[in-house]
């Protein structure tokens, strides 16, 4: 079945934007910011690798940053949102719904379906799954990803204890962003920066492999394109910059491998801007469609490093320069046009995706791996253990896709001014997101991946081809089917967030 024919059978179950009414239009703009360190203070497990990793020392924080916004008019809120940027891999269904859980009980005002997280995916932040854990849902991607402590290591906070304390600590900067909230203005603009590149090899048999040898003899091209843009929201208050928000289609990853707690290139990131603009400058760092890329270099690698050298920058160091320098470059634009007044909009639906079916010869090979390391799970290399794990979950998904053959995705979809925001909660590759830019009404058009939960990589129909890592069915719960009726879901909310403008 064609994805377009999918879709048309699908839409009739597509749950409404939460809220019966629609927004009414023009409102004054209230703002509010709050920012928290979410670094343990113990050693954690970290999260990211096939390999168990214990923390160190935090080479530099991993913080979460918080972003109310709300417009009102002369018959009270018109909407409302609260986004928070987190320095972790991903993002689980059950800490957000912790979290807005926690704040309800402290602000009848604010619609907790109105709060999402979302994970810049550093590779260097704590795990957030614990290998004790039971009754995982099939769909919860990152319940696979599970590290067991070393017994030596008493000291560790285990998984579930650190659950605990980055709930905590979001719902207090939600709860302290939104309480902070006061009218200012807004305004957007666009910068561009080479940050990420495509990470998938193609060789000349068509396989394609994650960060594959281009120096072979065999080698093809890289699988996609990049998305080289920085999207810029500048808050502003009293004709004072507050706060950035900044996406960048790229993971925070430069240093994924490392055994200490960092937020990769984000921390110099923001260290450079608020050395240029101002110290306590509000930043927001969001990932966009980026399922397929990644900041390592798959070619020119004398040549960048002898730029770096000759500039004394690490890698994360050149990173941050070239994000500086394309909001500087932007920012005059952003200074010409500052909205107060500007409608805002924001729908939260859940959308049931096609999920990626686990065939009976894939649920045999999954079974078979799992009877031969059941009892004998502490004999398994850390590589092997996570391979275990993953297929119990497949297994789990191959009965449960019986009783509901969907993925239910949260998405957000806002409309603020001239920007459009639409978040999905997966590993998204690069492609999904240009085809939604390229349909989309706005004049700017911002998205944002893993928000509100992890469902995976979900990869293009030429990646699955390929092969290889990230375009296997064991690393994602939607498919390419899926992929296009997530595009067209997303083309269609914003198109009518837009209708009647002019």
């Amino acid at each position: 079945m064609k994805a377009s024919s999918y879709f048309l059978g699908l839409s009739f179950m597509i749950v409404s934007a939460l809220g019966a009414e629609r927004g009414s239009g023009m409102g004054q703009l209230h703002f509010g910011w709050a920012t928290i360190s979410i670094t343990p203070d113990q050693p954690v497990a970290i999260a990211g690798q096939y390999h168990t990793r214990i923390s160190g020392v935090a080479h530099d924080p991993v913080q979460a940053t918080a972003l109310a916004i709300e417009t009102k008019n002369e018959l009270g809120s018109v909407d409302q949102a609260v986004l928070v940027s987190c320095d972790l891999v991903g993002i689980r269904k059950s800490i957000q719904t912790q979290v807005r859980e926690q704040v309800a009980k402290q602000i009848t005002e604010l619609d907790p379906e109105k709060i999402f997280l979302t994970a810049t995916h550093s590779h260097t932040s704590p795990a957030l799954t614990d290998s004790r854990e039971t009754n995982l849902h099939p769909h919860d991607f990152m319940g696979s990803w599970a590290y067991r402590i070393p017994p030596d290591q008493e000291r560790v906070m285990l998984p579930r204890a650190y659950g605990s304390l980055l709930v905590a600590r979001l719902s207090r900067i939600v709860i302290e962003a939104w309480n902070q909230r006061e009218p200012g203005g807004m305004s957007t603009a666009l910068g561009h920066a080479l940050v990420a590149r495509n990470r998938r090899a193609v060789y000349a048999d068509g396989t394609a492999r994650m960060y594959g040898g281009t120096e072979a003899a065999g080698f093809s091209h890289l699988e996609g394109g990049s998305d080289h843009a920085v999207d810029l929201v500048c808050f502003w208050r009293g004709g004072t910059l507050r706060g950035l928000m900044i996406n960048v289609s790229c993971p925070s990853q430069e240093v994924e491998g490392e055994t200490y707690l960092s937020a990769d290139f984000w921390y110099d990131t923001r260290r450079r801007l608020r050395e240029r603009f101002s110290a306590d400058l509000n930043i927001l760092s969001l990932c966009g469609a980026a399922g397929d890329q990644s900041p390592h270099l798959m070619w020119n690698r004398n040549a960048e490093g002898r730029l770096r050298d000759r500039a004394g920058r690490s890698p994360r160091q050149e990173i941050a320069h070239r994000l500086l320098r394309a909001v500087e470059e932007a920012m005059p634009r952003a200074e010409e046009e500052i909205h107060r007044q500007l409608p805002f909009e924001h729908r939260v639906q859940r959308v049931p995706l096609p999920v990626w079916k686990v065939s009976d010869e894939r649920y045999a090979e999954a079974r078979n791996r799992f009877e031969s390391g059941k009892n004998r799970t502490d004999e398994l290399a850390s590589h092997e253990y996570i391979e275990w794990r993953v297929s119990r979950t497949l297994m789990n998904r191959f009965e449960h896709q019986k009783e509901d053959p969907h993925y239910h995705a949260e998405l957000h979809f806002l409309r603020l001014g001239d920007l459009a925001i639409a978040t999905n909660p997966f590993e998204l590759y690069t492609d999904y997101g240009i085809r939604i830019k390229a349909r989309s009404p706005a004049r700017q058009t911002m998205i944002i991946q893993l928000a509100a939960a992890c469902g995976g990589y979900l990869p293009t129909e030429r990646a699955v081809a390929g092969g290889g890592y990230s375009a296997r069915i064991v690393d994602g719960v939607v498919g390419p089917q899926g992929g296009d009726v997530l595009v067209e879901q997303s083309a269609r909310v914003l198109s009518d967030l837009w209708q009647g403008s002019h």
